[in-house]
């Protein structure tokens, strides 16, 4: 990439579209919490927890089998997911089984599987009105 083009040429500012982005601006406590769910989702293990939930209710035996992990370091990842309000369990007898939060926690998973798959093509054009 070269860096003469990713900056603008002329500075100003448009006075209307800042005021406008102001406005719409999640509250600082909103960006926090999404920071937080990147942050964690930052992490290629708790990914792949959540893909794999995004398929199936598991439990943590289940999920360790799956991703070659200990049931404590499952159980670990799980903690933080489910505080983070990702993932939820339901007690079944002796067995807590897990599954995405919501179809708000689905979607977000379909989307950075779907975005990371667009990411990786070869040639991206720039996106339209930018040059």
């Amino acid at each position: 990439m070269n860096k003469a083009n990713d900056v603008c040429e002329v500075l100003g500012v448009n006075a209307r579209a800042v005021a406008r982005a102001k406005k719409q601006m999640p509250a600082p406590d909103q960006i926090a919490r999404v920071a937080a769910t990147f942050a964690a989702l930052g992490d290629p293990t708790r990914v792949r927890i959540v893909a794999a939930l995004a398929t199936a209710e598991l439990c943590v035996c289940d999920l360790a089998a799956l991703l070659g992990m200990t049931l404590s370091a499952v159980s670990h990842q799980l903690r933080l997911l489910r505080h983070l309000g990702l993932v939820k369990y339901r007690k079944e007898g002796r067995l807590a089984h897990y599954s995405l939060d919501d179809e708000h926690a689905n979607e977000l998973v379909r989307q950075m599987l779907k975005h990371a798959n667009h990411a990786n093509r070869p040639s991206r054009s720039p996106r339209p009105g930018r040059s």
